[in-house]
């Protein structure tokens, strides 16, 4: 063995015994650190290692060897600990701090299938119709059925202006779709936008907690209340987490100093608590905090500090359920691993870590058990554990052990008579007609609406445009529609109008269309509206 395989091989190995015999992780190699047990084991190890690249039949790829032991190793902890290599390290940390191109996703490998668990606003996936929740099966015509996190980085990046064709299954529905998505420059502000809904209640939608959460937190807060804000929803849904100090910022803008935020607790390190500590910017007003299935981790950290501290109202669905908390250790090579050092618990003393016993593939399948289980469309669906009960400051009843359970539930609708509408929108026909419609007639639609305000306030979707829409899909498709409800066509001129806004204005003229027929944000008003 060469001296550079030999010194990543003592880097895996120690990593191995640390994890085996329970030493605190530390990131050089040091023999003083292992016990005589430890020491038995690197031995161990090495003389399998040995045998290994000395006679196995095939030529082998030590680096990937050495990938695949440390992830195994990893995931037999628990579903947050991983390893990446240098490559994957860079990608998520430009998706957090800095521009990167690509397709624009977040995804989970479960079950040897690729999830995908959020789309970038504003991204090329989302342009091109992909959702959360869709199970990506092909790429450019070819299985990816067993890819690993590596691998899909690869397949997926790419450059500015490129295309890649991906073969998508969605819940809920039997057709696979195809979609062609043009690479791009992926965007990376966390807050998607922020404006009046009504004359005293401010919108802020919050895709992730990244470097630069709390200056744009702030910023909207401040931009909001200077056009006349009493009351706030902060739309956490699909909003799969990011930086701890990021979360902590949001909750310093409601909570009054030394309010208690979250407290982090591990065998391994000192407890803290981490309270408020200046005054925030909006600590009087009423607060209504969205969130779904895919709110996740720091979501889940400020839904679960306004819940406690009775700051707010959380809406919505149950959430996730990540109350793990990550350190990255970064390895000789640029890899790194994300090893679970503690656990974050909510004011009132609870983790709403979800089980896990059962293994990976079930802990992620759970989103998928909430569908089949009906617990997305009824609330008595939902099994909550009476043993793990806790009380908010005004002694409110909160659970732990399985995600942050909404104060108010609004079940995932799914209206009758729509199947025209669901047609439409599961294929890449609604977007891309929005696309080119767009820029098509952009130099009109601009003159007609100078800005965001105008075009949403102003511009209608008429049935010519409905027909052209639909004529678009059948030869796109190759089959015809079913029959055409008026609640299909109110809905498809609804998202026609948002999607072509988005194309000329941005997020500014797609939201505040998109959130007019959103029944989680009018039982989020109806709220807001009952309060003095």
């Amino acid at each position: 063995m060469n001296e550079d395989k030999h010194n990543r091989f003592l880097v895996f190995l120690w990593i191995l015994v640390a994890f085996l015999c329970g030493f605190s992780i530390a990131l050089r190699w040091n023999s003083n650190k292992l016990s005589k047990s430890g020491s038995e084991q690197l031995r161990k190890m090495s003389e399998v290692m040995g045998y290994i690249e000395k006679y196995y039949v095939d030529s082998i790829n030590t680096d990937s060897i050495y990938g695949l032991a440390i992830n195994a190793m990893l995931q037999a902890l628990d579903p947050h600990s991983t390893y990446s290599t240098a490559e994957i390290n860079k990608t998520m940390m430009e998706s957090l701090e800095g521009a990167f191109e690509g397709i624009g996703i977040q995804f989970n490998i479960m079950n040897d299938t690729l999830m995908v668990v959020s789309v970038i606003s504003g991204g090329p996936s989302e342009k091109a119709g992909l959702m959360a929740g869709d199970r990506m099966i092909e790429v450019d015509g070819k299985s990816i059925i067993g890819i690993k996190n590596e691998q899909a980085f690869k397949l997926l990046r790419g450059n500015k202006g490129s295309k890649v064709k991906v073969g998508i299954l969605r819940p809920g529905f039997k057709d696979k779709y195809t979609y062609e998505i043009t690479r791009g420059v992926i965007p990376t502000y966390t807050v998607d936008v922020a404006y009046m809904i009504d004359q005293q209640t401010g919108y802020i939608k919050l895709n992730e907690f990244g470097s630069t959460t709390a200056k744009e937190f702030n910023n909207a807060i401040l931009k909001l209340k200077r056009q006349g804000m009493k009351s706030l929803i902060v739309d956490l849904r699909s909003n799969t987490g990011g930086f701890l100090d990021a979360a902590i910022s949001v909750c310093d803008e409601f909570l009054p100093r030394n309010q208690k935020i979250v407290s982090i607790e591990g065998s391994k390190i000192r407890p803290e608590v981490i309270y408020a500590t200046r005054k925030g910017d909006f600590e009087d007003g009423n607060v209504v905090v969205l969130i779904d299935d895919f709110s996740a981790s720091a979501s889940e950290i400020v839904s679960g500090a306004i819940q406690d501290n009775d700051r707010g109202w959380i809406v919505g669905r149950r959430s996730f359920g990540k109350g793990l908390v990550q350190r990255q250790f970064d390895l000789d090579d640029k890899s790194s691993i994300r090893l679970t050092t503690s656990r974050y618990h909510t004011p009132s003393g609870r983790c709403i870590q979800r089980d896990y016993n059962k293994g990976i593939d079930a802990y992620y399948e759970d989103i998928y058990s909430r569908i089949v289980n009906g617990e997305m469309e009824n609330i008595d669906s939902i099994h909550l554990d009476s043993t793990n009960v806790y009380h908010t400051l005004k002694g409110r009843t909160v659970y732990g052990g399985g995600g942050i359970m909404p104060d108010i539930f609004v079940p995932l609708e799914r209206n009758k008579d729509m199947d025209a509408y669901y047609e439409i929108a599961n294929s890449s026909a609604l977007i891309q007609f929005a696309f080119f419609y767009a820029n098509e007639h952009k130099t009109e639609l601009k003159n007609s609406y100078p800005n965001a305000k105008s075009y949403t306030e102003k511009m209608v979707i008429s049935d010519n445009m409905i027909k052209s829409l639909i004529d678009f899909y059948k030869k796109n498709n190759k089959k015809a529609v079913s029959n055409m409800s008026d609640k299909s066509t109110k809905e498809l001129k609804l998202w026609l109008k948002a999607l072509i806004g988005r194309n000329l204005f941005g997020d500014e003229a797609f939201y505040p269309i998109i959130n007019k027929s959103d029944n989680v944000i009018d039982k989020a008003l109806e709220i807001i509206n009952t309060q003095p």
